[in-house]
């Protein structure tokens, strides 16, 4: 029978399909991955049949809602309300029909993959989607990633800045997908795609067939033709790169704070962020309120306070993306911080002391990249690419001139309705990667014809610091407190896990009372050295022509 039974919180968890892979014996239920619907539907007329409330003499049903339908308003309550009663139990006789369309074949155990309905390349944001909807259909799916965590990137700078630690905002991929029977989780770096023979390639030297193809792999860095500054300017895109970073950050303070040289300490003590997007904004606002509240009274010899915080933007403004109004609110706010601002002056040189500024050098401890982007290189395989590598697609997200081949999130380029590419946002991902993923389902189920993607705005979000926000959603216009209240909010919903948004909501609180940050920690596999200039470099942020070298699978 059903251990444990289902209960409200299995179905908040999964609201369009429970699998309980040993649930039933024979009824291959968790293999159908039936609605709770259905499943109350079998097993009420069942229990009209047999009469006196039994089904194979031990199994006892309660009388449920018939029909479970979209959630929505008070109705999604009265429906949780009637989930949370005594639960269904259902015995190991009941049998249930199975339906090949929507399981396809069972592989035999102990044998190895070699083929897949369909493939997602990347379980970031839009992969994930993807296989959580092709999941509740049943579709036979396989996910491959060269990480064993989906990553929540909104969250990583403060990974990086010690606000929250690496757990707080990952979760492991076959724990979020393990519900979903028919998706199948590989780990692997997929270093080829071979389309004439509907195949990708995995550096271990194995070998996958598709019958439709996903790329999803995200992308990396991009350093605009200077790859070499990587090693001096560390980017954020994986959990490497801010453990990387919270090290030298926190390493500065503590090389100033031994050095006797006061120069040395003002170059220890200058830190240059460049880019100035939403990453390079929260960024600057993280690192001001760490040296300013949580480090100033842990040092003897130097003022944390004193540290010199540089934001570097080559264009006119902040937040290219908000308006103009909230650009200047970011900037005066920032600036309230002590932090310097920078725009219209570009980057000309980074190097392990200094970085140069329209020509002019300035002295640095840290630099830390948060001007560009790079799509993963597995998307030049698939055809031309722009300037940031990325693909273009169509309407329906598939590739032109390749059959059953599809790009979303940030490996892609999508022109909205407006004319302009969709931006490189969580959001547009995750609505790209579920559309796809129902799209693909009722393709291959019913031949239904691929529906175009349209793009939704859930407004655009940016935390500048301590009671600083800015939300812009078409002529809605938010900043200050309430935006920095509604920020913490929206992200703590789409953190993945309960655990997650409780711990990170408590950590918040605890930060928000006492001004600590807690993941203090100087990660022990970054070695000082004695010369700036013979830093080791993670391999994360090593750049590679190989993609076998370079390729990334975190959208």
């Amino acid at each position: 029978m059903f251990s444990p039974p289902l209960t409200c919180l299995d179905y908040g968890a999964n609201r369009d399909s429970f699998a309980a892979p040993s649930a039933l014996s024979i009824g291959q239920w968790a293999r159908n991955n039936l609605r709770v619907g259905q499943v109350l539907e079998q097993a009420h007329a069942v229990r009209q049949m047999r009469g006196n409330g039994s089904i194979g003499g031990n199994c006892h049903v309660q009388e449920r809602p018939a029909k479970l339908e979209p959630l929505s308003g008070l109705k999604a309550l009265n429906q949780l309300m009637w989930l949370c009663l005594p639960p269904v139990v259902l015995s190991q006789e009941v049998t249930m029909s199975e339906d090949p369309a929507m399981t396809g074949p069972e592989p035999e155990a102990g044998t190895p993959a070699s083929s897949s309905g369909v493939i997602i390349v990347g379980a970031g944001f839009g992969g994930l989607e993807a296989a959580k909807a092709l999941g509740r259909a049943g579709i036979v799916t396989t996910i491959i990633d060269r990480k064993n965590h989906h990553l929540f990137q909104p969250l990583l700078y403060q990974v990086a800045t010690a606000a929250l630690s690496a757990n707080d905002v990952a979760e492991p991929i076959r724990k979020v997908l393990r519900r979903y029977a028919s998706v199948r989780v590989l780990f692997g770096e997929v270093s080829d795609i071979d389309t004439q023979a509907r195949r990708v390639h995995l550096s271990s030297g194995q070998s996958v067939g598709y019958d439709h193809l996903v790329l999803a792999a995200g992308a990396g860095h991009g350093y605009f033709g200077h790859d070499e500054w990587a090693q001096w300017a560390p980017g954020l895109k994986t959990i490497e790169d801010a453990r990387h970073i919270r090290s030298q950050l926190l390493l500065t303070f503590e090389r100033a704070e031994r050095s006797d040289d006061p120069e040395e300490r003002r170059r220890l003590l200058s830190i240059a962020i460049i880019g100035g997007g939403p990453t390079g904004v929260e960024l600057a606002g993280a690192i001001a309120e760490l040296s300013r509240y949580t480090l100033a009274r842990d040092f003897r010899a130097i003022d944390p306070t004193a540290a010199r915080i540089t934001l570097v933007e080559a264009g006119p403004r902040l937040l290219a993306g908000f308006s103009e109004e909230m650009s200047d609110y970011a900037k005066a706010r920032l600036e309230r911080l002590g932090v310097r601002i920078r725009t219209g002056e570009a980057v000309d040189d980074v190097g392990p002391t200094s970085i140069s500024i329209a020509g002019q050098s300035e002295p640095t401890g840290l630099v830390i990249w948060a001007a560009g982007i790079s799509a993963s290189p597995l998307a030049r395989q698939l055809g031309e690419t722009d300037r940031a590598g990325r693909i273009a697609v169509d309407e329906r997200l598939a590739v032109p001139g390749h059959e059953r081949v599809y790009a979303l999130g940030d490996v892609a380029v999508f022109i909205g309705e407006d004319g302009k590419p969709l931006p490189g946002l969580a959001q547009v991902a995750k609505q790209q990667g579920d559309h796809l993923g129902q799209a693909l389902a009722a393709h291959m189920r019913n031949g239904e014809p691929l529906q175009p993607f349209r793009y939704r705005s859930r407004g655009n979000t940016a935390i500048v610091g301590r009671h600083a926000a800015v939300f812009e959603h078409g002529r809605t216009k938010v900043k200050g407190w309430f935006a920095w209240l509604a920020w913490a909010v929206v992200h703590v919903y789409l953190l993945v896990g309960f655990q997650h948004r409780l711990l990170v909501s408590m950590q918040w609180l605890w930060r928000y009372l006492t001004y600590e940050r807690g993941a203090r920690l100087i990660a022990g596999d970054y070695v000082e050295p004695d010369d700036p200039a013979k830093a080791p470099v993670p391999r994360e942020r090593l750049r590679s022509a190989d993609p076998a070298e370079c390729s990334r699978t975190s959208d």
